[in-house]
């Protein structure tokens, strides 16, 4: 496999020569880094013959893809969360494409209804907790975040990063826009510090004491247990899995879409086949301490370990419909401020 890394300040202009003609490969444009796709796609050549090339990068892939119109070498996009896959498909960018294996593999809400993007892993979008300050039990839902128990004891990372914006998104759609307004109020009110970082500071946080509870995605946790230099802050919170025994938990995804330029088509959707598979299923899943969008494969490993999660089966697609409305409620509320 070739890999051709992209820095996040050049990603929009780089200028990898990949061939649009060359025959027995796939060129793949992706928002994932190389640690999590090296394994895969090593596993699809060595099964197929299929040689993988990979443009990797921070942002701007579809401002490229645009740019490059027809001619465009790329024949796959591989990126993380709902409103990236979204945009693809606002900007026409994608092809819809109907297949049989996929829609075996993947669940309904899981995939675009045309067939324009499939889910490949998820991830839940959970309740981190003060293991010392926290009862087990206390908190159990989305909605108690804005509870007034809950005052000076929130931390989160900006409202308008797409994680957030794909739950309020999700909240939307349970509860429409004013009930989820009056929440959004609610939890702001409860921050003990304005919304920074990432969400492995939220766990940082609540390790130093600066607040009890935040909201972050599962792999970040498994993510710092795996780092030595992280462990300890990681080992001082508990995982939440908001509303698990209601609705179900929210989740949000990585992806994958055909580009309508795709010079390798035909490889590209072989990848996509193969990708949905169990044995890459469960490959891509571990590497990142995600779990496997096709229900047939279990978690493994750490991820298993926490315990069966129960996903809210809400459509991804209707979650990115909701997004713009999402978008204005955090600055209506002024969230970050």
């Amino acid at each position: 496999m070739r890999l051709k890394l992209a820095a996040a300040a050049v990603a929009a202009t780089c200028a990898f020569p990949l061939q649009a003609s060359a025959d027995g490969e796939v060129n793949i444009y992706s928002y994932r880094q190389a640690y999590l796709l090296e394994p895969l796609l090593n596993a699809f050549e060595e099964e197929t013959g299929v040689e993988t090339n990979v443009v990797f990068a921070k942002k701007g892939l579809a401002e490229r893809l645009e740019r490059e119109g027809r001619n465009s070498p790329a024949d796959l996009v591989m990126t993380v969360d709902i409103s990236r896959i979204n945009e693809l498909v606002e900007r026409d960018l994608v092809e819809g494409i109907e297949n049989e294996t996929l829609q075996e593999n993947i669940p309904e809400n899981l995939r675009h209804p045309d067939g324009k993007w499939f889910a490949l892993t998820t991830r839940g979008r959970l309740i981190y907790a003060s293991k010392e300050r926290v009862e087990e039990g206390e908190i159990t839902t989305y909605e108690q975040l804005a509870d007034e128990k809950w005052d000076d004891r929130i931390c989160t990372r900006s409202g308008k990063h797409p994680y957030n914006i794909a739950l309020f998104s999700s909240m939307i759609s349970h509860h429409g826009e004013e009930v989820t307004e009056e929440w959004l109020k609610g939890v702001k009110d409860n921050l003990a510090r304005r919304p920074q970082g990432g969400d492995r500071d939220q766990i940082k946080a609540i390790h130093a004491g600066e607040c009890d509870i935040a909201i972050g995605n599962s792999y970040y946790y498994g993510n710092m247990l795996n780092d030595e230099n992280q462990r300890e802050a990681a080992e001082a919170v508990r995982l939440v899995f908001p509303n698990a025994s209601g609705r179900g938990t929210h989740i949000n995804i990585s992806g994958i879409a055909l580009t309508k330029s795709a010079p390798n088509r035909d490889n590209a959707i072989r990848l996509m086949e193969f990708l949905s598979e169990p044995k890459a299923q469960q490959i891509y899943a571990e590497a990142n301490t995600e779990y496997p969008a096709n229900p047939d494969v279990k978690p493994s490993g750490m991820v298993a370990e926490w315990g069966e999660i129960n996903p809210d089966d809400l459509s991804l697609q209707e979650i990115a419909e909701n997004r713009n409305a999402a978008v204005k409620m955090v600055d209506r509320v002024d969230y970050d401020n």
